[in-house]
Parts: structure tokens; C-alpha cells; sequence
């Protein structure tokens, strides 16, 4: 409230009419990965007080369903009814390791944010993300570069399963499939940390058939960052 009152009224009018200038950008993102997939892909243009994901806490419902099963539709409904612009699904289902995807919106007055989330496959709950970067209003082209985060909503064991809400296991969808092993164990000392926090990585192993994880490790290890978001603003 301080900060409001010293400025003055060239100063308010200045901020006021910056801030509710729309802006025509594109957005692009990279998977930076050479094992990986990411689900359908949401990029979120929305005001300063939304946010997709908080660092240090808990999950939603809607992101949950995006860090364990790749389902985006939570979380679109939600930006719908809070007045966001959205690119959905730009690259028309998973993208590949190396791969790109963009998409072009006009952004409403007042949406001046940018998140996006992807869920990383294999993973339990990991998922590639941006949280509320502000888009600058100058034209020109800018990149980010973005970090994997585990949701805290499903222990990291690594095995294959269903992918839905609350229930243990990681997707599989038919790319992956041949990629991965089968009959693990589970991965000892899983994740417990429940709040949204960055990933520790997959730690996989060597076998396809037994083992501790059905991930491979010489395929679905990762270091951050994995991924590069560049924003075209016109």
C-alpha cells in the first residue's frame, strides 16, 4: 500500500495503462531431453494473482491429474472460468525428446503471466514447468528455460501402472511401452516429500525384466533443465 501511495499520478496512470495492454505473442516449447516424453502441454496466460503450481506446497486436485495421468482438463477448465488465453495440446498429444510445439494467442487485458505444465514420461508425478513468468511488453524474443518438479502426490517407485489419480504405478502410453522393463520391485526410499518440490530424477536400472525399477537407466535419466519455453512477443 506504501508503494501505491508514493507514486504519483503520471506514475499510476503509466502502470495502470501498461498493465492492461493485450499482447500478441507466441509461445514455443523445446523437450531438451533424449528420453523422455511430455503429455499434452498446457501454456497458461492468466493474471498475477493465479498460478498453476506453488514451490513448497500442496498440489491441486486439477495439477494432480496432470503430474500423475497427462490429463490437462482440470486444469484448462479452471483457467477458462478464471478469464485465462490458453494454448492446449499444441503438439496434438506427447512430445518427443528433441521435438518442438508452438501455438499464437491474443492475450486479454490483465493476463500478463505465462505457467505451463507438461507431465514428464516415465515419471509417477514429475512434470516439466513454468510458473507465472511475466511476459514482457516489449516486442521481441525471449526463451526460459524450464525445470522438471515432482507434484508430492505418488511416491517415485518407478513400475508401471495405470497413471490415474491415486493410484500407484506410472503410464504407459504405446511409444513407451517397448521402452520399458516390466516385473520391478520398486524403487527403495521413494519420495515422501507431498508438496510440490523439484525432481530428484528417475534413477532406473539395467534390466527389462526384473530389478528395482522398470525404468531404463541409460535412457530415462535426466538432468535439469529439460525443457526451453521461447515466447515471441508482437
Amino acid at each position: 500500500m506504501k508503494r501505491i501511495n508514493i507514486l504519483s499520478a503520471a506514475a499510476m496512470l503509466a502502470l495502470s495503462s501498461q498493465q492492461s495492454l493485450a499482447a500478441d505473442i507466441s509461445v514455443e516449447i523445446q523437450n531438451l531431453t533424449h528420453g523422455l516424453y511430455f503429455t499434452p502441454i498446457a501454456a497458461v496466460v492468466h493474471t498475477p494473482d493465479a498460478s498453476l503450481f506453488e514451490v513448497g506446497e500442496a498440489a491441486s486436485t486439477e495439477l494432480q491429474m496432470m503430474a500423475e495421468g497427462g490429463s490437462i482438463d482440470g486444469i484448462t477448465t479452471l483457467a477458462t472460468a478464471a478469464g485465462a488465453d490458453m494454448i492446449a495440446n499444441p503438439a496434438g498429444g506427447l512430445l518427443a525428446p528433441t521435438m518442438s510445439a508452438s501455438g499464437d494467442v491474443m492475450t486479454t487485458d490483465g493476463n500478463l503471466m505465462l505457467s505451463v505444465v507438461a507431465m514428464i514420461l516415465p515419471s509417477n508425478d514429475g512434470f516439466v514447468g513454468l510458473d507465472n513468468w511475466e511476459i514482457p511488453t516489449e516486442a521481441g524474443t525471449y526463451t526460459v528455460l524450464l525445470n522438471a518438479y515432482d507434484a508430492g502426490t505418488e511416491a517415485n517407485d518407478e513400475l508401471r501402472g495405470s497413471g490415474e489419480p491415486g493410484m500407484p504405478g506410472m503410464p504407459v502410453p504405446p511409444p513407451l511401452d517397448p521402452l520399458l522393463g516390466t516385473g520391478g520391485s520398486g524403487v527403495a526410499g521413494a519420495d515422501t516429500n507431498a508438496t510440490v518440490h523439484i525432481h530428484r530424477g528417475n534413477i532406473g536400472d539395467d534390466s527389462m525384466t526384473d530389478g528395482t525399477s522398470d525404468v531404463n537407466n541409460a535412457v530415462h535419466r535426466w538432468l535439469n533443465p529439460i525443457a526451453k519455453v521461447t515466447v515471441t512477443v508482437r
